[in-house]
């Protein structure tokens, strides 16, 4: 995101650690927070990649910049609007997963449609550094449909309305911390949207390893550990 290379990798060193291990908490206990204990290790993966893209940046290495951004941009567009309704749908009730089977059904349509394009044009993507933020830009395929707010409308409403729609106290929590990183971010960093928001929920992601050792996490996978045992 902003700052440097060094933030990037030392947001990375500390997420994908974080994140193995409140994967090992879920595996441990009840599985179905394991999709959701993944998301600070993917943020964490998301950051190194885009630390890389700093180094490369300074190096001039055009050939690692593209490659290091389509990484990042994975994230941005297919991991985000695809694993996030994953992770709350896989802890709702029975009677309510259809409704979030259906946030990962849209955000996967648009995932694909925005990202694969890169491959078959590749100066859709570009990637432009200023002092300390780096901008991903260029053109989107659903830019020939309607208007680009209008996209961005329906991914934000994938990521974020799953996570403030969820039955588990926690993680509506998680998506308030989310609207709250989007609304700073559209209202200071609006010209970097992409770098900022991302990184503001590789922070807020830390919230998702309390919850897993101290928090709801904590409780559901004690009591499946303890129904495992007996």
């Amino acid at each position: 995101m902003c700052l440097s290379a060094e933030v990037s990798f030392i947001a990375a060193a500390g997420l994908i650690p974080a994140g193995a291990l409140s994967m090992r908490q879920a595996w441990r206990g009840d599985r179905r927070y394991l999709p959701l204990a993944t998301l600070p290790l993917l943020f964490g993966l998301q950051q190194l990649a885009e630390g890389v893209v700093w180094v490369a940046g300074a190096g001039q290495n055009a050939e690692l910049i593209t490659s290091a951004s389509l990484v990042y941009m994975f994230f941005s567009w297919l991991a985000w609007p695809v694993w996030i309704p994953v992770s709350t749908f896989t802890l709702e009730p029975a009677r309510r997963k259809p409704y979030f089977l259906a946030f990962v059904i849209v955000g996967a349509m648009l995932g694909a449609l925005q990202y694969v394009p890169y491959f078959a044009h590749a100066d859709w993507l570009s990637t432009r550094f200023l002092s300390h933020v780096i901008i991903y830009e260029g053109t989107e395929l659903l830019d020939f449909v309607g208007r680009r707010e209008i996209t961005y409308a329906i991914y934000i409403s994938v990521v974020i309305l799953p996570l403030l729609l969820s039955s588990v106290r926690g993680v509506r929590i998680f998506g308030l911390l989310a609207f709250g990183v989007l609304v700073t971010t559209y209202t200071f960093f609006a010209y970097a949207y992409v770098s900022v928001f991302c990184f503001g929920g590789a922070l807020m992601s830390s919230y998702l390893v309390w919850m897993m050792f101290k928090g709801e996490g904590a409780l559901q996978t004690q009591n499946g550990a303890e129904e495992q045992a007996s």
